[in-house]
This record gives structure tokens, sequence and C-alpha cells, in this order.
């Protein structure tokens, strides 16, 4: 699945610098903004569904500096810390059962340059953790936190936009972590490097 999230975002991204190289920007600024991730694409097409869902609601403090407000949700059946080029469809990877996360996070984004911003996001998650059956055996809880760096493309008169970025992410914390599924994160990373995104929204 990261495979196929990594080389759909790249390519949504290369598709996005080159429709809107042309994008004259409007000077037109507005203070709030609603969206999603392209995450939540995957619902439709990855099977068994991720059952990925994003809303954000953005609020300019100045034309440059952005705060962030996140809700979120998703279930995975394998460490998050498993790279790219080890194959992570492997059932000998995979958790005996699932993890579903609840959240709602903050995010502070600064524009750098121009178009070209980062943000840092910290998500506190509420974890279900489920058996094969997807029944529930335990609660925990873990910070999941994300630094990112992309580019803001204006649209449409500057109503709406698309971010692709990269983003560095890293879970520092995560309790009650049924011993089945700690034996399968030992060997795996609690961050992963150079992760896709690929946000859009509505200014208003």
């Amino acid at each position: 699945m990261k495979k196929l999230i990594s080389t759909t975002l790249l390519i949504a991204m290369f598709t996005t610098m080159a429709l809107c190289q042309t994008e004259k920007v409007d000077s037109t600024y507005r203070r709030h903004f609603i969206g999603s991730s392209l995450f939540v694409l995957f619902n439709v097409f990855e099977k068994p569904s991720p059952s990925f869902y994003q809303l954000n609601y953005g609020y300019s403090l100045s034309p440059k500096d952005v705060l962030i407000v996140e809700a979120i949700t998703w279930t995975y059946n394998s460490p998050l810390g498993i790279p790219f080029g080890d194959s992570f469809d492997d059932p000998e990877k995979a958790y005996p059962g699932y993890i579903r996360e609840f959240g709602i996070g903050l995010a502070y984004k600064r524009f750098i340059w121009k178009n070209f911003y980062s943000t840092f996001h910290a998500t506190p998650l509420l974890r279900h953790y489920l058996d094969l059956d997807k029944k529930n055996i335990q609660n925990g809880f873990q910070l999941f936190l994300t630094l990112r760096f992309g580019y803001h493309f204006r649209l449409f008169n500057d109503r709406f936009f698309l971010e692709p970025s990269i983003a560095f992410t890293h879970w520092p914390i995560s309790t009650k972590v049924p011993e089945s599924f700690a034996a399968m994160e030992k060997e795996w990373p609690k961050y992963f490097l150079f992760e896709p995104g690929f946000h859009f929204g509505f200014k208003f």
C-alpha cells in the first residue's frame, strides 16, 4: 500500500506542478479554509480499505502564519515504521489484527519563501487494538508528530489550493500496546522519512 500511495502522490505532485506553473496568484487575502488529504481516495481503490478520513480547518493569523485543526482517523495492519523498500505486504510483518486510531491535532504552518511552506503537526490519537475479526481487545494512546515541507498552489482566484509535500513523521509515545503487536514493531523505527503528502482545500 505504501508503494502505491507514494507512486500516486508523486505523479499527482508533478502533474499539479505542470498544470499550475502559469497560474497567476491573486492578492485576495482569505483567512479561513477547509480541506483534506488525497489519501482519502485510497478508501475507494485500496483493498482492504484503510478507512482513512481527514478534515482540516485553518485560520490565517497573517499572510505567512496559519493555525490548523485536524480531525483524522485511519486503520492499518502493519507497523508504521516499515520503509518503502521493504515488503510491507508480507504477512510475517503484519499485526495479529489491526489498529484503529482517532485524533484531533493542531498544526502551525509558516510560509518560508513565496509559496514554499513548512508545517509542524502534533496529533494525540486514541488507539483501538483489534483482533483479526476487528473486535476490540485493548485501548491505548499515541502522540503522532509530523514536520512537513511543501508548495502551496493557488487556483481559481485563490479560492482553492493544492499542496504537494514531503513529511518526516515520528511517534514517540504509544501506550498499552499488546505484546503481540509490540513484538511486530520492535524491529522497525518509530519514525518515517520522506513520506509524500498531497493536501487540498477551499478558502473563504
